[in-house]
């Protein structure tokens, strides 16, 4: 199915060990199989990690990850995360939680995130961004994100807007431009 031209990339996959009780190797074990299929196909990999960095990380080295790159998805870990996984050629997506006044810690990894390696997302239908926090999130929303990293790293929205879209479309390169 990842030859149709329709499919950009293999995910969302990855690891969640948030509100998860018991064993957990089938996360593991799906994982894997989501990266071979990237390996395989040639098509990058969106990751979600939660509470799982260093499985996730690990995982992805041990499966070869790095030879398709891709993105960790709502990005929220810290800046050792968000540089292991850029080592392994992964680009770093930040959502509407980086607008959120309590994610401190966040910030300071948008700030670092060389601009080459970000993406900015909404990850919809949730996390809306301030001023939607608490509302149901859209894809429009995603200005907030942008205009939120311009002002963190003391940057123009326009330039943010510009070099986020063009590392999506150079990391997707099977998308096409609407």
């Amino acid at each position: 199915m990842a030859d149709d031209d329709k499919v950009v990339a293999i995910g969302e996959t990855g690891l969640d060990y948030f509100r998860v009780e018991g064993d957990t190797e089938w996360q593991r074990e799906r994982f894997r199989t989501h990266i071979r299929a990237a390996r395989a196909s040639g098509k990058p990999l969106v990751i979600h990690t939660r509470e799982a960095a260093e499985d996730t990380l690990r995982i992805m080295r041990e499966e070869g990850a790095e030879q398709v790159g891709g993105v960790m998805h709502c990005f929220t870990e810290a800046w050792d995360v968000a540089q292991a996984a850029m080592a392994l050629g992964f680009h770093i997506s930040f959502s509407g939680i980086v607008t959120f006044k309590n994610a401190v810690p966040l910030k300071e990894v948008a700030r670092q995130v060389p601009m080459e390696r970000m993406l900015v997302e909404t990850d919809s239908p949730y996390l809306a961004p301030v001023p939607h926090r608490g509302k149901s999130n859209q894809p429009a929303y995603v200005k907030h994100v942008a205009e939120e990293i311009a002002r963190l790293r003391g940057m123009e929205f326009e330039e943010v807007a510009r070099r986020t879209t063009e590392n999506f479309f150079r990391l997707f390169r099977h998308a096409h431009p609407a």
